[in-house]
Order: C-alpha cells, then sequence, then structure tokens
C-alpha cells in the first residue's frame, strides 16, 4: 500500500465477531476497483465475544486493515475519536460495525465530499429497523435536534459519514456526542450535506441501542445548544439567567418590605418571602457560577493553545 493514504474507513466495533469478515470483505471489495489508496481501520471497543481474536487474524490477510483494541469498553464517541486520530486519509468515512451500512455509498459520499463540503452524512431514508423501539425516537429525535439547533440534516444517527481529514481530526468526541456529530462540525464552520444510503437489516449480533437513551439524547443536545450560543461567554448565560432571578426576588422582597412597613402586614407566613429570598440566592450563585465558568474558559483557551476561531483559507 502506498504511504499516501487517501481514504480512510473507521469503524467502532463492540461483539461483533459474526460480522467482522463480512464487513472488511465488502469494504475491500468496494474500495480496490475504485482505485484510491485507502486503510480501513476498526476500533474495538473492549469486546468480550471474540472479535479481538478474529481482527488479529483478518490484520494479517488484510494489509489495508488497521486494528486498534481498547483495554475495556470506553464507547462509541472514545472509539470514534481513536479512529479519527490514528487516520491517514485526506478524507475519512465512518461506519457502524454491524454491516447495517453498505460500504458501497462509501464512493458516492467521497463523490459528494469533493464538490466543497467538509462533512457529507448518510440519510437512511428506507431504515430497517423496527418502528417503535429505532425508528419513532429516531425520527422524533432528529426533528427536535434539527430545530433547535438549526442544522437541517433527516438523519443525525447514521453513522455512515464522510469528512475532509482536517475535520475529522479536529473532532474531539467525548460522552456520546458522536451522535452530534453534524452540530459539532457547524460549530467548526463546516459545508455539510446529505446523501441517501442504502440500510440494511441487522442479520447477525444484537443491537446495543434502544429506546432508553433517549434521556440521555435530550442531555447531550441541551449540551449542544450551550456549545453553539454561550461555549466563548458563558457569563452571559449564567449572568442573564442569576441577574434575572435576582431581579424577581428583589421585586418580591421590595413588595413585601413595603406591605410591612406601610400598610403594617404581617409578611412572616408567607410563602413569598421564602420564595424572594430563595430567587435573590440562586441568582447570585449563578452569577458566580458564571464567572468561574468565564475563567475555566479562558484557562482552556490559553493554557491549551486553541483558537476561537476556525480558519478555512487564506488568500493574499
Amino acid at each position: 500500500m502506498s504511504s499516501k493514504v487517501e481514504l480512510s474507513v473507521i469503524a467502532p466495533v463492540y461483539n461483533e465477531a459474526e460480522n467482522l469478515k463480512e464487513l472488511v470483505t465488502q469494504t475491500v471489495s468496494a474500495l480496490r476497483p475504485t482505485g484510491i489508496q485507502f486503510e480501513i481501520i476498526l476500533v474495538d471497543d473492549g469486546s468480550t465475544d471474540g472479535s479481538q481474536e478474529v481482527l488479529r487474524v483478518l490484520a494479517q490477510e488484510v494489509p489495508e486493515l488497521k486494528c486498534i483494541i481498547f483495554r475495556r469498553n470506553f464507547g462509541q464517541s472514545a472509539a470514534m475519536t481513536a479512529g479519527f486520530q490514528h487516520s491517514q486519509g485526506e478524507v475519512v468515512v465512518s461506519m457502524d460495525g454491524d454491516l447495517q451500512n453498505d460500504p458501497a455509498d462509501i464512493p458516492r459520499l467521497v463523490e459528494k465530499l469533493k464538490e466543497g463540503y467538509d462533512l457529507v452524512s448518510g440519510w437512511r431514508r428506507n431504515r430497517k429497523d423496527p418502528f417503535l423501539s429505532r425508528k419513532l425516537p429516531s425520527l422524533l429525535a432528529n426533528r427536535l435536534i434539527a430545530w433547535s439547533t438549526g442544522v437541517r440534516l433527516h438523519d443525525y444517527g447514521c453513522s455512515l459519514k464522510a469528512y475532509t481529514g482536517e475535520l475529522a481530526r479536529n473532532l474531539l468526541l467525548y460522552g456520546e456526542l458522536h451522535r452530534f456529530i453534524p452540530v459539532l462540525a457547524n460549530l467548526y464552520g463546516a459545508r455539510i450535506a446529505e446523501v441517501e444510503v442504502n440500510h440494511r437489516p441487522r442479520r447477525m449480533g444484537r443491537s446495543k441501542y434502544g429506546i432508553g437513551r433517549t434521556y440521555r439524547v435530550l442531555l447531550d443536545l441541551f449540551l449542544m445548544l450551550f456549545f453553539q450560543k454561550f461555549a466563548t461567554r458563558p457569563l452571559q448565560f449564567f449572568g442573564l439567567t442569576g441577574g434575572g432571578l435576582f431581579l424577581a426576588g428583589f421585586t418580591i422582597e421590595s413588595y413585601l418590605s413595603f406591605i410591612k412597613l406601610f400598610r403594617h402586614q404581617d409578611i412572616g407566613g408567607r410563602p413569598l418571602l421564602l420564595l424572594g429570598a430563595l430567587c435573590i440566592i440562586t441568582g447570585i450563585m449563578l452569577f458566580g457560577i458564571g464567572l468561574l465558568a468565564e475563567l475555566v474558559i479562558r484557562t482552556y483557551y490559553e493554557g491549551s493553545g486553541k483558537r476561537i476561531y476556525s480558519v478555512r483559507e487564506i488568500i493574499q
């Protein structure tokens, strides 16, 4: 294989021993005829079903294959980040390791990327999954995310995506933020497109996802919204919220003081007195949190050398 890798294909795998050989075979069959110099990076996320042994055998048989073995299960976001950081390709493609994504779609995503996009996301328009447990929650989540973030895509959950190498290696995923890669890319200033892709029913192995992750998606969505609007100015979020609560509490307490001093009414047993005090205290605390968050943000950017902007090109 040439030292210059044009395309890196990354797939996190977790207990997919039955699918691994077919996954590698189909990917190689889809890419070798194109003449593209490529690598396949499979990241084993602490599998316990013998996947690691299968990967070691495959790595001996397929020269394009590179395997990364985690010491334990760290999650899909960590596995994708490891794949991105170890990739060498000018273009990077991510996909699932369960054979529901079709490797034959990879060349189409790469061609679309060459039109000037930084990220091309797959759209599983005819998704082959159970409706109530997978398709319905995904449909609702996709619409909510698109509406709240302004990044208009039909399918955020599709792992089959093509990226420029620069974008992929600058994405830092943690927790379960792999579902929000288009939003993170949008924060980076990426041009994003969407392409319909084939989706196949799972034939072997067991799905690792279900309706139980809905609440975690909502929490991550709130985090993404915070990143979009206040990542570099947290004091505005905490300060505005805290200021509003402080003003409300001050107004309540002023009203109660007025009726106590001028109308001589008893206010000691009124719940409104406690509410006003709570608003004032909470407002002061939020303002303090905002100041601490500002210090943390400044320390992060100045200490790590990261910039708060992203340059696409310099014209001289």
